[in-house]
């Protein structure tokens, strides 16, 4: 059967508020993320920016494509994510218990803008830029990436990516979580 991708995204989220036996309230404590929000997300009602599914795998001590789970794989082109202008991600490989990592491949439309806030402590990103120009955000300070160049920071700091130029770029974005416990998934 084909899920849609909100209602997926809602399944994965009510199931983590239940295996961890949180209401609404604590999930919205730990997450940042309005109780009226996770709820409307939960029934499939709103689809969650990329920041936004970010604050909430966060807050649940999960990888992000933990809320990918439940989609088929025919139901859209590599499970991409696209809920807001501007960007796209798709899932290259899904969080790996033995590796404890995954793998996105994401598109940034041209001149656009993507902010992250801070994941948890052990969460390391490795940058593989594909395709055009990019610059990444850490410490305040911008630094600029080629097609081919790649970089790796800490990621529990405000952190970000932003394409310079007038055609999209591509890049591809390891997510490798050292600390802490992640779910089994």
């Amino acid at each position: 059967m084909s899920i849609n991708f909100n209602n997926a995204i809602g399944i994965q989220l009510k199931l983590a508020r239940t295996n961890n036996d949180w209401s609404l309230d604590v999930a919205s404590k730990n997450t940042g993320v309005s109780k009226a929000m996770l709820g409307q997300i939960e029934r499939g009602e709103s689809s969650p920016t990329v920041a936004r599914l970010w604050d909430i795998a966060t807050g649940f001590h999960l990888p992000l494509s933990y809320f990918f789970l439940t989609i088929e794989h025919d139901d859209l082109p590599k499970n991409m994510l696209n809920t807001e202008a501007g960007i796209s991600i798709s899932t290259l490989f899904p969080f790996d218990l033995e590796t404890k990592s995954e793998i996105f491949s994401l598109t940034l439309a041209p001149l656009h803008q993507q902010i992250s806030a801070a994941h948890n402590d052990g969460v390391i990103e490795h940058i593989l830029v594909i395709e055009g120009n990019i610059e990444y955000l850490l410490a305040d300070k911008w630094h600029h990436l080629s097609a081919g160049e790649v970089v790796k920071f800490n990621a529990n700091q405000k952190h970000g990516y932003r394409n310079v130029s007038e055609s999209k770029a591509v890049f591809h974005n390891i997510i490798y979580y050292t600390g802490g416990n992640r779910s089994s998934i």
